[in-house]
């Protein structure tokens, strides 16, 4: 198997810049943190007080859900605190319990992008489909039945894989066991809202999105990300896409810079905070010629999508 080629920074920055460029903060990965659970934490407020907002609030925090799991992707890689000790333990505890699991996950997705070895090849692979495949594929994910199918579906698979004579009551339970911390966390945050008198609001404006509109973004993000770039396993400039985002795609589709995923696996190290100067130098030096780069999201899933009737959906 072969591992994917690196870009190499000397190639496209000074000492000066690249020093500047992966300079580790003590600060700026926690003020990220506090600012996605502010933001969260200021649509609920709005919801509640005004209910007749909730409906425009459960994108916001959809998108600051999917902000977490990018802060918590940027501790994978031992970006978010120059304490490594910090950054696993903010990433872990602030961002997503799923660190641990999630950071072998990646780094190996690094390594053989968009090769058969990628873990993260089968989101990127199926594309381009057809517009009616894609239009199934939003109606699953704000209908609900992508994140139950991605939270609970191992739970129906598991009462139907039992062993012969094995109780189903059994199997479910165990089976539930798998989900503990995140059944405990939301059980938790259900009754500290419900104790406040505003149960509703976690249900609307937690659970909700997190079960709509996250699943959405998410996949607008992994269709952004690899799908249907033309790689040429020996340019590290195409591995994957960068998407510029308007203000308001940063608001409802792509937080912390999430956008400037070429760059990202240009140069693994670097923060997210300093992909947005990274892009600026590699244009300054015509390098992003090279790079598949898009003018925004809609224009990337028109081309992620077609009409011809003899693709498979």
């Amino acid at each position: 198997m072969a591992v994917a080629p690196r870009a190499q920074p000397e190639d496209f920055f000074s000492t000066e810049a690249w020093r500047a460029l992966t300079a580790r903060s003590s600060w700026k990965g926690l003020w990220l943190v506090a600012h996605c659970w502010g933001v969260i934490g200021a649509a609920m407020l709005v919801g509640i007080a005004w209910p007749w907002t909730v409906p425009f609030m459960v994108p916001i925090v959809g998108t600051r859900q999917l902000g977490l799991f990018i802060l918590m992707h940027d501790a994978a890689h031992a970006g978010l605190h120059r304490n490594r000790k910090v950054n696993d333990w903010v990433g872990h505890w602030l961002c997503s319990s799923t660190l641990r699991d999630y950071r072998p996950y990646h780094l190996q997705h690094h390594r053989f992008v968009q090769q058969a070895e990628d873990p993260d090849l089968v989101l990127s692979a199926p594309f381009p489909i057809t517009r009616a495949s894609m239009w199934r594929k939003v109606l699953r994910d704000l209908s609900g039945q992508t994140f139950y199918k991605q939270r609970f579906g191992h739970i129906a698979q598991g009462i139907r894989r039992r062993a012969p004579g094995e109780a189903a009551l059994k199997v479910l339970v165990r089976e539930l066991a798998k989900d503990r911390r995140f059944l405990l966390g939301n059980g938790l945050g259900l009754l500290a809202f419900a104790l406040a008198g505003h149960g509703w609001a976690w249900l609307a404006m937690w659970l909700l999105p997190m079960a709509t509109w996250l699943p959405l973004v998410s996949r607008v993000r992994n269709i952004a990300e690899h799908a249907l770039v033309a790689q040429d396993e020996a340019d590290p400039l195409r591995q994957a896409r960068t998407t510029h985002a308007s203000w308001l795609e940063r608001v409802l589709v792509a937080p912390y810079w999430v956008n400037y995923h070429c760059e990202h696996h240009m140069f693994t190290n670097l923060p997210c905070w300093a992909l947005p100067k990274a892009h600026r130098l590699l244009r300054q030096q015509g390098a992003t010629a090279r790079m598949e780069v898009q003018p925004g999201y809609l224009s990337l899933l028109k081309q992620a999508t077609t009409p011809a009737p003899q693709l498979v959906s």
